[in-house]
């Protein structure tokens, strides 16, 4: 016979590491963010102070170099007051043209199905309402992630081409303007859409600044961020806009080749994670099938079915920390 006290002191025991895992998970990401945006902002601040320190610019440098510093802040201002993302916005990440009102439908319906089968085969009225919540509300969010995240890959993939008909149409005396539209009508999607979006935008009358950053605002990722933070100071302060880009079309290149070996390098922790993950599983079903009546104590006891909570906790927790141990930032 279990002791309840031990019992129940076990529960909380495993509930505070389960709390504490996934803590660790979410927080620590953010938190070493920040400490990297510190280390970026105290650098660019040393070395204004180092040239300044190495003697006086002329007129026109410290008027371009005001001008760029302008620039950037207004980016950086903008960026972080970005609002909470609206579902229209998140539709949009993930290339879907359809109403809001038509998806918030089809939630619902997913949601019911799901609580209807599982009602159907038998399930309690707890767990079923419990499913047409995570299919009205769980599952539609997380394939607008999955959508939008693939999307985003899909446009990186292609966004260096794009900078380089940016590049090769400057150097040969090409307006800006008719390089964009080449992209818009050349290249493969999604690059093509959202620059046909910016050159509709600007033909009546959106300035190009504010068209690239609502373009990052449908493709948040920093490759957008970086071309429209050399295009805004183009604009501003002028410059060599080829030369730029071209050092940003070779910086987008490393970055997908580093990509690339990351992915090479942790393939093998990946299906290892695989296959520590799906043994618990694969052990369970083999025992299912070979003695029945000994693995159904599992569901037909009350300490079985609160090893099987807390198992599955467990089980969680172990997905987030191998997954953010597998996943390496660069």
């Amino acid at each position: 016979m279990v002791d309840p006290e031990l019992l129940r002191l076990s529960v909380i025991f495993l509930a505070a590491l389960s709390v504490g895992g996934i803590a660790y998970v979410f927080v620590m990401p953010f938190l070493s963010g920040e400490r990297k945006t510190g280390k970026r902002l105290a650098s660019v601040a040393q070395g204004n102070t180092a040239t300044a320190r190495g003697g006086v610019l002329p007129e026109n440098a410290n008027m371009r170099k005001k001008q760029v510093e302008d620039t950037l802040k207004e980016l950086e201002a903008r960026k972080r007051s970005k609002k909470k993302l609206t579902l229209k916005a998140r539709l949009e990440q993930a290339g879907l043209d359809v109403p809001v009102k038509s998806f918030y439908i089809a939630s619902a319906i997913c949601g019911l199905v799901l609580g209807a089968v599982l009602l159907a085969t038998g399930s309690s009225p707890l767990v079923s309402g419990l499913a047409v919540l995570a299919g009205s509300f769980g599952f539609p969010r997380w394939l607008l992630g999955f959508l939008a995240k693939r999307r985003q890959n899909q446009f990186i993939i292609e966004f260096a081409n794009a900078l380089d008909v940016v590049v090769r149409g400057v150097k040969s005396g090409l307006p800006l303007n008719d390089c964009l539209r080449i992209i818009a009508e050349e290249t493969a999607e999604p690059v093509k859409s959202e620059f046909a979006a910016v050159i509709e935008q600007q033909s009546i009358g959106v300035p190009l600044s504010k068209a690239f950053a609502r373009m990052f605002e449908r493709m948040p990722i920093e490759e957008v961020n970086f071309f429209a933070i050399v295009v805004a100071i183009q604009q501003q302060a002028g410059g060599n806009l080829a030369e730029a880009l071209d050092n940003l079309s070779q910086v987008l290149r490393g970055r997908q080749r580093l990509h690339g070996k990351v992915q090479a390098f942790s393939a093998e922790a990946k299906a290892s994670a695989a296959i520590i993950g799906s043994l618990p599983l694969c052990v369970m079903g083999a025992l299912v099938v070979m003695t029945p009546d000994y693995v159904m104590l599992l569901w037909t006891e009350e300490l079985g079915k609160l090893m099987l909570m807390v198992s599955g906790a467990w089980m969680f927790v172990g997905f987030l920390v191998m997954r953010k141990m597998i996943n390496f930032e660069y």
